[in-house]
């Protein structure tokens, strides 16, 4: 009796074929930007782009350097910068976190400084017992962890102390003056930070993460695992590249999570082998459009709501407000005023004086020579030293002089004249309204 027939094989499911790897990685960006603020912060207090000199009381943003007399300028722009920085967490969530945060920066670093002192000690010593290599990388990278913490050190006090003048103190170990202690409470903290908190700052001691709770919205961008598929394979590489040591699965919302995109990268590198796309994303708001997705261009800039037009608004205007204030102050300043401890004097020539006090102020970074000529006060004689007088970048000179003018007809008890001060640098006269006190005319 003949046998039955097998049933035909189904066909085999082909394997998608893997997708061509991305054009860039989130941690590439990253990295790339890291670089670019570690240089920004190096730099600064070099270039007095953004510095505070506590010594001499001044205050040095954008070029410009404030004294103490303008709080008001140095207050308007510190209070632009932390609007800036919550109006960025409003719109784009944790980047600066992320991306811009120097606490995250140098916590990256040191653990990557670390894996990679251990990779060398392990492949150059093959032969040396666990223990002993375990003792020379960590060895190794405390002495590197000093150096870098010296060198963070000088440059944060640089931001307070003139760069010269801390170098100097560096060199002569100075440990008994304000920026000598300071210097050294830095290195310390910046050591014990980068070797036991790192990314435990983050959730133990910053308040920006708490703070963000506050400001996100519907529209905020954050990172958002996505599978309505059932699609995740389980790998949990998005566990392990996690710094803040966090399953994005469980949740977008996670105040650990600093929105880094390095588990977008790790999905996307695992699933992309497999034909599949990522299963994390970048999206606005919890069930928001993918970053990714077609959109108009304000719409990928985060402008998806008038309260958000109306934040970039409110920064346009206020940095507009900052440049105006900062542009128009004078770098020569000139104060007059009259000295009223004795209303007048007659010399033996018969010329009758007043006193006034002048105080100029050099703002700048040249020297600057200012002129006084007082009018509306006839044959009036400017009873000074030298004139113009000559300030250097920095000074600040306050002298008396004395005004002189004889009797003349129509003189009255109350004299009104103006004093003009003419900058050779700024090329502009101001114009000072004064008194001057003269006895009653004698009939």
């Amino acid at each position: 009796m003949a046998s039955a027939a097998a049933p035909p094989r189904p066909p085999a499911k082909q394997r998608p074929a893997p997708l061509p790897p991305p054009r860039f990685t989130y941690h590439q960006i990253r990295k790339a930007i890291h670089l670019v603020c570690f240089l920004i912060f190096v730099a600064l207090p070099f270039t007095d782009l953004m510095r505070v000199d506590i010594p001499n009381q001044r205050f040095y943003f954008l070029g410009s350097e404030l004294w103490i007399n303008e709080f008001g300028i140095i207050f308007f722009t510190m209070m632009f910068l932390l609007f800036a920085v919550v109006a960025t967490s409003m719109l784009y969530g944790r980047m600066y976190c992320s991306y811009l945060c120097p606490q995250m920066i140098f916590s990256e670093w040191s653990l990557a400084v670390e894996n990679w002192l251990v990779r060398k000690i392990n492949k150059k010593l093959p032969k040396w017992p666990v223990q002993r290599k375990r003792i020379a990388s960590r060895a190794c990278f405390y002495m590197v962890l000093a150096l870098a913490s010296i060198f963070l050190a000088f440059v944060f006090t640089s931001y307070f102390v003139e760069p010269r003048d801390l170098l100097r103190r560096l060199l002569a170990f100075d440990m008994h003056t304000a920026g000598g202690i300071t210097g050294a409470i830095v290195t310390l903290v910046a050591f014990l930070d980068f070797t036991l908190l790192r990314q435990r700052f983050c959730t133990a001691v910053c308040p920006y993460g708490y703070l963000q709770g506050m400001l996100g919205d519907d529209n905020t961008l954050l990172v958002h695992y996505r599978d309505d598929n059932n699609a995740c394979i389980e790998c949990k590489k998005c566990v392990r590249v996690c710094h803040m040591e966090i399953d994005i699965r469980e949740s977008p919302f996670q105040i650990e999570c600093i929105h880094c995109g390095e588990c977008v990268d790790a999905c996307q590198d695992v699933l992309r082998r497999l034909g599949r796309k990522t299963l994390i994303h970048y999206a606005w708001g919890a069930k928001g459009e993918l970053l990714e997705a077609k959109a108009p261009w304000y719409l990928k800039f985060g402008l998806r709501d008038p309260k958000r037009v109306a934040i970039m608004l409110v920064i346009f205007f206020y940095a507009c407000g900052l440049y105006a204030a900062l542009t128009m102050r004078r770098q020569v300043l000139v104060q007059v005023s009259p000295v009223r401890t004795e209303l007048y004097k007659v010399d033996s020539a018969g010329l009758i004086r007043n006193r006034f006090r002048v105080k100029i102020a050099n703002r700048g970074k040249q020297r600057s020579q200012v002129k006084f000529e007082p009018t509306r006060l006839p044959d009036a004689q400017l009873l000074l030293d030298r004139n113009p007088i000559v300030v250097d970048p920095g000074q600040v000179i306050e002298t008396e002089f004395d005004i002189a003018v004889k009797q003349f007809r129509g003189s009255e008890l109350v004299n009104h004249f103006a004093l003009l001060a003419s900058t050779d640098t700024e090329k502009k006269t101001d114009s000072f309204d004064q008194t001057f006190l003269m006895p009653p005319e004698k009939k």
